[in-house]
């Protein structure tokens, strides 16, 4: 019996060999599932949070742009100013133009940028920053900015007025965009709704979207056809799509695709020809109303000329000349690195009739004067003065592993009822009474609200009517992708 018990333990330790090894595998495994899970999770939440911070970052680097780039456009008025003199002695006694600085934005800002962005602002004004402490952004990344002012485009949402003469000059400088021979192929085949749309229609179609009758409105002139061709139809509706017109202003530019017609290759031709150059937009639904001839670009002088052109004239129809004027113009302003070209409008007429400084320079290089059927009614929608602008920024800022975080904002800035930045610097009262301080009184006193109370600082008259006069403008649209 004792041998037997022996054997039989011996047997059982044998089987228990190795057990406490198993054991000690298996809790190795356990902890590497569980070390491995709490890596990831950890990994994952930094990831989130970096992301989320640099986000947060290049949102900022994208608001100081905006915030620097209306400073820069409220120092205009000044900057002229001090070249008015001997402007005015070079020119004859004739009034210096407005000068485009916001066309140098991304230079004359990049002291204030990150990296080498400072580079360009050196190079523009010749400083040397070598010795320049406490500038630019603090840590990593940038911002990247472009400024264009939106009175340099055809602006749709004018048909808002409702009014004939609005409607028929809006109507006029549409079908001046369309009306190059070179985009017959655009109108002759099917649209993006499967119809087959002339330039008159979608035109129309582009008025009828604001204006707020429930009339179709015709882009003929009135003596061609009135300003009306009946009531407005349910076309939106017969075609399929699950809405009408809107008969109330455009509030954004994206909303011009819901317009009928409005396919990507219209698109591409005639609104945004360049995703990534809002400068080369040829409409906007911001705006004066007046185009200025200084800043527009070339297709979009060309559209506005031949609106009132005379029939049959050659610029308009001949597509050799549209193409000389076209590298001309951009030529021009390529060169004169954004001087401005025109003194009024009055001289922009005169060139392209031939007359002026670089009237026979278009003559020489084979472009034929235009002749127009009413200058009076052109003078009416150019001018050389920008007041609205759109401020395209991005702000970057690196991460790990040659990546980017960007944050694009686009910001439209009004700037017709800013006061001139001297005089609010001299007005310091302003932040005063936006704060309920002790100057309230002196900034609501030069407000001018009917019925505002200076003394009250939360008085919504008064309020109103002082962000009115901020110099560096009022947003009218803010948009962060």
């Amino acid at each position: 019996m004792r041998l037997d018990t022996l054997l039989n333990a011996q047997q059982l330790r044998r089987r228990r060999r190795g057990a406490a090894l198993v054991m000690v595998l298996i809790s190795v495994v356990i902890l590497t599932v569980f070390m491995v899970e709490l890596q990831q999770q950890s990994s994952a939440s930094f990831s989130s949070a970096l992301a989320a911070r640099h986000r947060l970052q290049a949102e900022y680097h994208a608001r100081s742009a905006i915030n620097l780039s209306r400073l820069l456009i409220a120092t205009e008025p000044s900057i002229r100013k001090t070249i008015a003199v001997p402007y005015s002695l070079l020119m004859k006694g004739k009034k210096p133009p407005q000068i485009p600085v916001w066309a140098f934005s991304d230079q004359l800002l990049g002291v204030f940028n990150g990296g080498d962005r400072a580079k360009g602002f050196a190079e523009l004004t010749g400083t040397d920053l070598s010795s320049a402490e406490n500038i630019g952004l603090a840590g990593a990344g940038h911002f990247e900015l472009i400024v264009v002012d939106e009175d340099s485009k055809i602006n749709v949402n004018e048909a808002v007025r409702g009014d004939p003469i609005t409607l028929q000059r809006l109507g006029t400088q549409l079908l001046g965009l369309l009306a190059g021979p070179q985009y017959d192929p655009l109108f002759d085949s099917f649209d993006s709704d499967g119809q087959q749309s002339d330039r008159q229609t979608i035109c129309s179609a582009l008025l009828d979207w604001a204006d707020s009758d429930e009339n179709i409105a015709s882009c003929l002139p009135q003596h061609d056809g009135g300003v009306s061709q009946g009531s407005e139809d349910n076309f939106y509706q017969t075609i399929g799509l699950p809405y009408l017109r809107k008969n109330a202003g455009y509030d954004s530019l994206e909303e011009l695709r819901m317009v009928r017609g409005m396919g990507e290759d219209f698109w591409a031709t005639f609104v945004d020809p360049d995703p990534n150059d809002p400068r080369k937009r040829n409409l906007s639904v911001w705006g004066q109303g007046k185009v200025n001839v200084n800043t527009a670009n070339a297709q979009t002088i060309l559209a506005i000329a031949c609106s009132y052109a005379k029939p049959n004239q050659a610029l308009c129809t001949d597509l050799q000349q549209m193409t000389t004027f076209l590298g001309m113009v951009s030529m021009i302003r390529q060169f004169g690195n954004g001087i401005p070209v025109f003194s009024s409008g009055k001289e922009f007429i005169k060139t392209l009739k031939g007359g002026s400084m670089l009237g026979p320079a278009l003559t020489s290089m084979g472009v034929e004067p235009i002749e127009f059927e009413n200058e009076r009614e052109l003078r009416e929608i150019i001018d050389t003065k920008s007041k609205v602008f759109s401020i395209y920024a991005e702000g970057v800022v690196p991460g790990q592993f040659g990546t980017e975080t960007r944050v694009p904002i686009h910001a439209v800035v009004d700037f017709r009822q800013a006061s001139d930045l001297p005089a609010a610097v001299d007005q310091a009262a302003l932040a005063d009474f936006l704060t309920g301080g002790a100057g309230a009184s002196k900034s609501g006193g030069d407000s001018g609200a009917a019925g505002a109370d200076p003394t009250d600082p939360n008085d919504p008259a008064a309020a109103l009517a002082a962000l009115a006069q901020d110099p560096a403008g009022q947003v009218v649209y803010y948009r962060i992708d």
